[in-house]
């Protein structure tokens, strides 16, 4: 699991669940997951505020229905409640759109536009360099076309700190570990699918995740 206040970079996946929070659900909700604190929490009270005027509105409208009912007297609710309500969730939507499309343009340019996708797949190790690289990888295991190696932390709260920070360095490289968390034990597993084997990725990632563990 991963903490909403890491240091992870905003991929467009993640900035598409942040926008569709924002426009289809809650105003400022999406911002906050972005990490976007103080616009998204004052969107977010904007949005509470108009909506509990509205809300108030339609249970006086409700409340004075049924006091026809009951007596025969009617007392219009004020429309200010409504007009207001309604002004402050439009503005709180307008600007948690604006935020929106500033998370969209981050994780498009952060992605570099797909040109990632694009890019030529890595190039497979042969025996003699996988046989080097494991040598200054002593504690990483092969089985097969696979490198794997166990951490072991004081606690939880310290194996998750690694997990978030391998997930950063995975991201930026653009080369993902399957990961196992196992109460203080973490164990990563690389290789690279897109090569049919191993690959200096594997090897830089594992180096990489050597030096956050220390």
């Amino acid at each position: 699991m991963l903490s909403l206040t890491s240091n992870l970079p905003l991929t467009r996946k993640r900035a598409i669940t942040c926008i569709l929070i924002n426009v289809l659900a809650t105003p400022g909700l999406g911002s906050i997951y972005a990490r976007r604190f103080v616009a998204g929490t004052l969107q977010l009270i904007l949005a509470l505020i108009g909506f509990f005027l509205t809300t108030a509105w339609i249970l006086k409208m409700v409340m004075a229905s049924v006091s026809t009912e009951l007596d025969g007297t009617y007392s219009n609710p004020p429309n200010w409640l409504w007009q207001w309500g309604a002004v402050l969730f439009g503005i709180s939507w307008i600007w948690s759109l604006f935020t929106s499309v500033d998370m969209w343009r981050e994780a498009f340019a952060k992605d570099g536009g797909g040109q990632r996708a694009a890019a030529p797949p890595p190039l497979k190790a042969d025996a003699a360099r996988i046989a080097v690289a494991l040598g200054s990888l002593p504690q990483w295991q092969q089985n097969g076309a696979v490198i794997s190696r166990t951490f072991q932390f004081k606690d939880f709260p310290a194996a998750i700190k690694f997990v978030n920070a391998v997930a950063d360095a995975a991201e930026q490289a653009w080369h993902h570990p399957d990961i196992d968390i196992r109460w203080n034990k973490v164990t990563l597993a690389l290789t690279s699918h897109d090569a049919g084997g191993l690959s200096e990725k594997d090897f830089a990632l594992a180096k990489k995740a050597d030096e956050l563990a220390r």
